[in-house]
């Protein structure tokens, strides 16, 4: 545990410097974020319905903020691998005492930690710019939040399967963010077959504690395990197809090439 919390400390501390170092880059993606969000509230404000602009609004800035979470969560060691393999480095990570998939894990919740911080920014800069204040209810949030990132996780680490073997997949990764886009803009309420999909019930449940202002105690059974086990199957389906992945990776001797 001491030595994965290490782990955890280095590369929360690696995900923040490489934010930090490149600046321009870091500021064009929230700038991009922003001004997507900001086209959307100009289109709603000018061929939408009227009565329901505001409350379109606080919808676009719930879904847009987790289309962002999502984007950086399942694309994070995805990216990872492509480039430590681009780099000549993959090897390397296999080296390590520590168990690649822990390492990546660590990598993964320093990201997620980093970009938390910068889609609280962007969550008070969008209200302040619609002038659409959200509940958030912090005690109602978090639980709901955690449970969404684990399925999210999980996801992630198919997609780093994906990168051990082929390497290259950055025209998938590309296809992922319509394809989040798609499961945190769709509501239940339209599509419910998607409770099925990863993290979509977090996404919908946290959606009605900031828009309508819902706590735990409103939310029934089936709310919660649809919740629970959409995060415990798509975390184990996760870790599962990433170590499948991996030690076929490792049989064939791919982990050298790219």
């Amino acid at each position: 545990m001491t030595t994965f919390w290490n782990v955890l400390q280095v590369n929360t501390m690696l995900e923040y410097l490489e934010l930090k170092r490149y600046k321009a880059n870091t500021i064009s993606l929230l700038l991009t974020f922003y001004i997507i969000f900001v086209g959307m509230m100009f289109g709603i404000h000018i061929i939408g319905d009227p009565a329901q602009a505001s409350t379109n609004t606080q919808y676009i800035i719930v879904n847009y903020i987790f289309w962002y979470l999502g984007m950086m969560t399942l694309q994070s060691i995805g990216w990872t691998i492509s480039d430590e393999a681009m780099k000549g480095t993959l090897e390397q990570l296999f080296m390590s005492p520590v168990k690649p998939w822990k390492i990546l894990l660590a990598r993964l919740f320093g990201s997620v930690f980093n970009h938390f911080v910068l889609v609280i920014f962007l969550l008070f800069l969008s209200m302040a710019t619609a002038g659409e204040w959200l509940n958030l209810n912090p005690l109602a949030i978090i639980p709901i939040l955690v449970l969404t990132l684990a399925s999210m996780i999980g996801t992630s680490f198919v997609v780093a399967g994906m990168a051990l073997i082929f390497k290259q997949i950055n025209a998938f990764l590309q296809i992922l963010q319509f394809i989040v886009a798609g499961l945190t803009f769709v509501p239940l309420s339209v599509a419910p077959y998607l409770v099925v999909a990863p993290f979509v019930k977090g996404v919908d449940m946290t959606r009605m504690v900031m828009i309508k202002g819902y706590t735990l105690s409103d939310f029934t059974i089936g709310d919660y395990a649809w919740l629970i086990g959409n995060a415990v199957i798509y975390g184990i389906i996760g870790v599962t197809v990433y170590i499948a992945c991996e030690r076929h990776a490792m049989k064939k001797g791919l982990l050298g090439q790219y």
